[in-house]
């Protein structure tokens, strides 16, 4: 083999032995995997809204001026001894929030199962168990469930109390707002019980049964929510006689979703409210979210903070309270909570009629929050 061969053929072999190496390294090399496509965010589905009346002209003009479209609108009876809104007066108050750009989401009638003790409230049948007028009361209120469907109105709230909303004073807070106060210790009441007298576990949760038995056959005909709002604030065992306030706790809550299982029962759900029941409202309140959240228990929130725990706190802006509203807001995304979040128990200010600049900025608040979400 001359100069000109030999070179020739260890060209071919190198050339030959360097391509079965890189063969050989590349079946040896695993292939790359294709990079992981980043979790699909999950929708802003939540709707800023707000619950306050009168449901009348210039309200709704107010409400419409600072972002507010979705409400639970009160469509007062023309006839005050009729305890339910016809379909003709929702109607008239559907009507007029249209054309001012707000959607009523949420139905409600003052007249039967306020937040007020028993005591104080006008029509306390249901929650006394008096038969034959808890009977007519709560036709009234299915009366009501069916004339929210005539005309469209997916939801209705009310409350199951005994001894009603509490606080004891006011509390300064920043500037010269003051906030609603609850401390269990320093509270006195006039009468040692309600006019409800002693009220047995067992009883109260017949007395919630007997009205869920006959309502909830008519929310699920008539495809409406119905939505509690739980006991304001956590009461002790034999507080006012109650031996317990049943609604007011996380335990009687997720007992009560369970009753009469229906999509069409579930809560109004106070954030403020549960985060009163909590010891550390800071840290539990997320996973209390999540519980109800998760199985679409929640119509409607109100979006409230606190400071303190419960039987000790105050009420405060919704920026300044011991809630991470930012963690908070983004929980109800997490389990797909697609209804209202509103304000509720706004600061109160000297001038300040109705609380007309609280709830402005609990809105501006609540809306910047959505809105950041949806970048998010």
């Amino acid at each position: 083999m001359n100069r000109r061969q030999f070179l020739s053929s260890s060209s071919a072999a190198a050339v030959a032995l360097g391509g079965s190496s890189k063969a050989a390294l590349a079946a040896a090399t695993p292939a790359a995997k294709p990079a992981a496509k980043p979790a699909a965010r999950k929708p802003v589905l939540m709707k800023l809204g707000c619950q306050t009346a009168p449901t009348n002209e210039e309200h709704v003009k107010y409400l419409a001026r600072y972002g507010v479209k979705n409400i639970c609108g009160t469509a007062v009876p023309a006839d005050r001894t009729r305890m339910h809104a016809t379909v003709e007066e929702l109607s008239q108050m559907k009507d007029m929030c249209n054309a001012n750009g707000v959607s009523v989401d949420m139905g409600c009638t003052a007249a039967i199962l306020p937040s007020d003790s028993v005591d104080r409230d006008r029509h306390p049948s249901i929650m006394l168990a008096e038969s034959p007028q808890r009977d007519r009361d709560i036709d009234s209120i299915c009366e009501m469930i069916k004339n929210c469907a005539a005309v469209g109105i997916p939801a209705f709230k009310y409350n199951l109390t005994i001894v009603g909303d509490l606080r004891i004073a006011r509390t300064p807070g920043r500037g010269d707002a003051t906030y609603a106060t609850w401390k269990l210790d320093q509270f006195h009441p006039a009468n040692p019980m309600t006019k409800a007298g002693r009220v047995t576990t067992d009883q109260y949760w017949e007395r919630v049964n007997y009205f869920l038995e006959r309502v909830v056959p008519v929310a699920n005909e008539y495809k409406v929510r119905i939505a509690m709002h739980p006991q304001d604030p956590w009461v002790p065992p034999n507080f006012e006689g109650v031996e317990d306030s049943v609604t007011g706790n996380v335990e009687g809550l997720k007992k009560f979703i369970t009753m009469h299982e229906s999509p069409y029962h579930g809560l109004n759900f106070c954030q403020g409210t549960v985060s009163e029941m909590l010891l550390d409202p800071g840290k539990e309140i997320f996973d209390v979210i999540r519980y109800f959240g998760s199985r679409k228990k929640i119509f409607n929130v109100h979006f409230r903070n606190i400071r303190g725990k419960r039987s000790d706190f105050v009420e405060t802006y919704p920026d300044e309270g011991d809630i991470d509203f930012v963690k908070a807001i983004h929980t109800y995304r997490e389990v797909g909570y697609p209804y209202m979040i509103m304000p509720d128990h706004v600061p109160e200010a000297p001038g300040d009629r109705g609380g007309l600049q609280s709830f402005a900025f609990c809105y501006g608040y609540i809306r910047g929050l959505l809105q950041s979400m949806q970048e998010a």
